[in-house]
């Protein structure tokens, strides 16, 4: 285990884009699977691998890239580790960031899906309401905690990990047809 976290340390340093789309899609695919998994009740046998595919591939290609390259630009915008600090980010983050990339989120997971234009605009007009309040109940001291005591290169890894249950209700949010 310790020789993992020493190659995940080293790709992190030589790499961090890489490192980051990977732990992105790892830990999307692992929601995934929880959800069909733990929240649907698919069985092995139901299990849809497709899906898990799909949403490590939105990790890997849209959330590790779009979220690790916001926080360099928040840090860039709101320099500074104070607890003052961290709440502005905070707020910066929810108040802008968060809202943004909840529904190109659901936008992607829908054409993935297949959905046309208007199936997808509706999907999203019934599920980014009750995902974004959901948002609200769980990132705000999450990402205060994020902001304050955790160096810039290692906050998605945290937020990936804090998130596999929130990926584990995204990825049913977004795939309840």
């Amino acid at each position: 285990m310790a020789a993992l976290w020493r190659g995940c340390g080293r790709l992190l340093a030589r790499r961090p884009w890489a490192a980051q789309a990977l732990t992105a899609g790892a830990l999307m695919g692992a929601g995934d699977v929880i959800a069909q998994q733990l929240v649907e009740r698919r069985g092995l046998h139901g299990h849809h691998g497709p899906r898990t595919l799909k949403m490590m591939t939105i990790g890997f290609c849209f959330v590790g890239p779009v979220v690790g390259g916001w926080y360099r630009i928040l840090d860039q915008l709101i320099p500074g580790t104070t607890k003052v600090v961290a709440v502005k980010k905070m707020v910066l983050d929810q108040g802008g960031f968060a809202p943004c990339f909840l529904g190109c989120f659901l936008a992607i997971t829908g054409a993935m899906n297949g959905l046309s234009a208007e199936e997808n605009w509706s999907k999203i007009q019934q599920d980014y309401m009750d995902a974004l309040l959901t948002n609200y109940c769980i990132w705000p001291p999450v990402q205060i905690a994020n902001f304050y005591f955790v160096p810039l290169k290692h906050r998605l890894a945290v937020v990936q990990c804090v998130a596999i249950v929130w990926n584990c209700y995204l990825s049913w949010k977004a795939n309840r047809m």
